[in-house]
């Protein structure tokens, strides 16, 4: 017999997915560009960026910017912190309580921040980040009280 999850846990495993492959993407791509700056270098002045992608142009010259140790740093952070992530997925997919109370325990500890950068200055996505955060502490914390191992 299929055990049928709650619409709300499958929203979360999926948000929670799609952010561990968004946050490994983005320390891949962090890394690499630390082990190949100059050609990254060589690539944001080359004419084929002159008048296109300016986007693209954007983002390689703020991340030539970093400092080298600070990019590795945050690339490695953001690798672990996409494994942390990937392995809340899992162990909500599987209805563990030690995955809602990690869940729980690094949402909770976001929030403040969070609330914090929203004060400094408020964006769309800075909002929409912590609407999403708090929904998702706000449900594993009323319809999870009692999970199974």
């Amino acid at each position: 017999m299929k055990h049928k999850r709650s619409s709300g846990l499958l929203a979360i495993i999926i948000y929670k997915s799609f952010v561990a492959v968004l946050l490994g993407i983005t320390s891949i791509a962090l890394l690499l560009a630390l082990k190949h700056r100059q050609e990254l270098a060589n690539f944001s002045e080359s004419y084929i960026l002159e008048t296109k992608l300016k986007i693209i142009e954007f983002i390689i010259n703020a991340i030539l910017n970093i400092n080298p140790n600070k990019l590795k740093f945050t690339g490695i952070v953001m690798g672990v912190y996409a494994i942390v992530t990937a392995i809340e997925a899992v162990g909500l997919w599987y209805e563990k309580s030690w995955a809602r109370l990690l869940v729980l325990g690094l949402v909770g500890i976001s929030i403040p921040p969070e609330i914090f950068e929203l004060i400094k200055q408020i964006t769309i996505p800075k909002f929409l980040v912590i609407l999403v955060n708090v929904a998702v502490f706000w449900y594993l914390l009323q319809h999870f009280p009692k999970q199974k191992n």
